[in-house]
């Protein structure tokens, strides 16, 4: 039972860090507008730790990773788990930094993620790929988290111009 439960949460890792950035943003509340404070939140937890939990896949636990995307080992997964990490840890940073610095994050972030969405609707078109780690959680958080950055982005910057100019 805790083995399941660990490779659940494992499986399932973005999908289960995205609600929580959401509930802890709406608890914890401080100087920063809404969209600020979710904004940092959606950095740490569904980019950053994603990013950073990929990276350690990708790059230590090869076998592991492809099994799930449904590719074979590839010497490219290192190449992706440095890019993981990067912005994961880049995402992470952000949490504290100022809003142009996490609008820098969102935007390396961003086209990671929607790059690898493409990448994964490729693979279910052409390959007929639909293995868990393809068209599952993470082709989902691939979609949804960036999207959400972006908008969140946007209401956190117009907030921010909205103040500077009164």
């Amino acid at each position: 039972m805790i083995a399941t439960s660990i490779r659940f949460v494992l499986s399932n890792l973005p999908a289960i860090l995205l609600p929580l950035a959401l509930i802890i943003a709406a608890i914890r509340r401080d100087r920063r507008s809404a969209a600020h404070r979710f904004l940092a939140w959606i950095l740490l937890l569904p980019i950053g730790i994603t990013g950073i939990w990929a990276a350690v896949f990708h790059i230590f636990l090869p076998h592991v990773a492809a099994a799930d995307i449904g590719w074979q080992v590839s010497p490219f997964q290192y190449e992706v788990g440095v890019a993981d990490l990067a912005f994961g840890v880049t995402a992470c940073a952000a949490f504290w930094a100022s809003l142009p610095f996490k609008a820098a994050a969102v935007l390396v972030s961003s086209i990671a993620l929607l790059g690898d969405a493409v990448g994964h609707i490729r693979q279910m078109l052409v390959a007929g790929n639909f293995a868990p780690g393809n068209a599952g959680v993470p082709f989902w958080t691939d979609v949804i988290v960036p999207a959400l950055a972006i908008v969140l982005l946007l209401l956190a910057a117009w907030r921010a111009r909205d103040r500077f100019d009164r």
